[in-house]
């Protein structure tokens, strides 16, 4: 479907309806669509669609559409509308055209050497950029195929690379943590078949990627993307390339630089702004002049908001947000150091420092952490643990022992949001991954497309009984869906 509605000209806009009313009516507001395509489980509870004037469409309504091009697309045509987490102030809309898309599917697929033999494993929503620049757009470029499950279960995560014969996967490094403390242990033709799995979205504690690794002998690689790149923008090469633990890689597919406080380049060895140029990037915020001039130096750099150092070799070392630094009476803390202290401790899923309003220092640090089940260790000895690796200035003064961490759309913990999410509502969790999806039962399904005298091409489908789709992707695009075209603007 979503294929259909870039090659019917259409601006596509993935809703996610877990980020909350709020979030959802400014998003159908904001990005002017006139169609919202939902599930049938949602229609009747899409309340929005009559604040906003929207014409309500039951995904399983355009069985056997087709896509007619009612205008010759050009590269730079808007393809994509996204929103950021929005944990600073309103959501912001990514613009995506179809050239930066595609380069974002490429720089993926260019990175991992991705081929027609390989199959990925997508447990990521595709509302957000991981799981549709990544999971789905390098497949497609580099003619693979993608497995694509409801959600992620870490009860079935290894029988569905079993099942599916997964070459590779994509995730986050929580559901990293999750699979290192659950009991399960993927079968030896899965751990044969496995090339490497990859993380990203945000950094992957060097103790967890160690001991991911030395347990289940499935190599990781540690990248780095933004929304606002389709994606990726950093990885670690694949061998015989050299991976370094702690750090996201090297730039595939663009340039990357360290910006210092004027904006020019820094060179290795010093620390500022992670900045990035090339076709995967942006054209800018929808409607947002002000946003998309601040984000852009004059030398076409986007800047990333992140802080770190590029090495000899190229490789980018991320030390944290320039927005989630702690300031502890005038001395710069990066939250990810205090992290990789925590994530040392052997009974730790999660951890994240965050910054604390204080009368005598300004900011104080303090963490949340999640532990693991069978965890005995105690919030003091936590405290200890720290002071021992980082000495008592830096180390957390109280640490808040959750259920879970306040997540983004991506599953990835938003660290700003802590200090209000800990006020509001203590100890509460926000959700979890374990979730296992409903069965169903096995669907097999075939869409045909024929582009006249051009091209036709088929692609064929299985729906097993845990709701995982399986899609043998070609390596161009797919005309499924036929979408009247006022407003160029639809959301899925």
């Amino acid at each position: 479907m979503l294929f259909g509605l870039f090659l019917g000209g259409l601006r596509a806009t993935p809703l996610n309806l877990a980020a909350g009313a709020d979030a959802r009516r400014h998003a159908l507001r904001h990005s002017g669509a006139r169609f919202a395509i939902v599930d049938h489980d949602i229609k009747a509870d899409f309340d929005e669609a009559g604040a906003t004037g929207l014409t309500v469409i039951g995904a399983g309504d355009l069985a056997g559409a087709q896509t007619s091009c009612r205008a010759p697309l050009t590269p730079d045509d808007e393809a994509l509308l996204m929103y950021t987490s929005g944990t600073t102030g309103q959501p912001k809309g990514v613009l995506h055209s179809h050239r930066s898309l595609l380069a974002g599917g490429w720089s993926t697929a260019c990175a991992h050497r991705l081929g027609p033999d390989d199959r990925g494993l997508c447990v990521l929503p595709h509302y957000h950029i991981n799981g549709l620049c990544v999971a789905l757009m390098g497949p497609l470029v580099s003619g693979g195929s993608v497995i694509v499950c409801r959600r992620f279960s870490v009860q079935r995560f290894w029988d569905d690379c079993q099942e599916h014969s997964a070459t590779w996967f994509s995730c986050v490094p929580t559901i990293v943590s999750r699979l290192l403390h659950h009991d399960s242990e993927p079968h030896g033709e899965v751990l044969r078949r496995l090339r490497f799995g990859r993380s990203a979205s945000s950094a992957l504690p060097a103790e967890v990627h160690r001991a991911f690794e030395s347990r289940f002998a499935i190599m990781l690689v540690e990248t780095m993307g933004l929304t606002e790149t389709a994606a990726q923008i950093l990885a670690n090469p694949l061998p015989p390339g050299k991976r370094k633990i702690g750090s996201p890689g090297i730039a595939f597919g663009n340039e990357v630089a360290i910006l210092g406080r004027t904006g020019h380049a820094r060179g290795p060895g010093h620390t500022g702004e992670i900045a990035v140029r090339g076709p995967n990037v942006m054209p800018g915020y929808l409607d947002d002049r002000e946003a998309t001039r601040d984000t852009f130096t004059r030398e076409g750099w986007l800047k990333t908001g992140d802080t770190g150092f590029m090495d000899g070799g190229g490789y980018v070392h991320v030390s944290g947000r320039l927005k989630e630094l702690i300031i502890k009476g005038g001395e710069n803390i990066a939250p990810r150091k205090v992290d990789d202290a925590l994530h040392a401790h052997p009974e730790f899923i999660e951890a994240a420092a965050f910054a604390r309003t204080c009368p005598n220092y300004g900011q104080r640090v303090e963490a949340a952490v999640c532990l693991a089940k069978d965890a005995t260790v105690t919030a003091d000895e936590l405290i200890t643990h720290c002071r021992t690796r980082l000495g008592a200035f830096r180390a957390p003064e109280r640490i808040h022992v959750v259920a879970d961490l306040p997540r983004g759309p991506s599953g990835k913990a938003q660290r700003i949001r802590l200090a209000t999410f800990l006020t509001m509502r203590g100890r509460a969790s926000c959700g979890k991954y374990q979730r296992t999806a409903p069965v169903r039962p096995l669907v097999r399904f075939r869409a045909t497309t024929d582009f006249g005298a051009k091209a036709s091409f088929r692609i064929d489908g299985v729906c097993n009984r845990h709701g995982n789709i399986r899609l043998g992707l070609p390596a161009v695009g797919l005309r499924t869906l036929a979408v009247p075209q006022p407003s160029r603007s639809t959301t899925m």
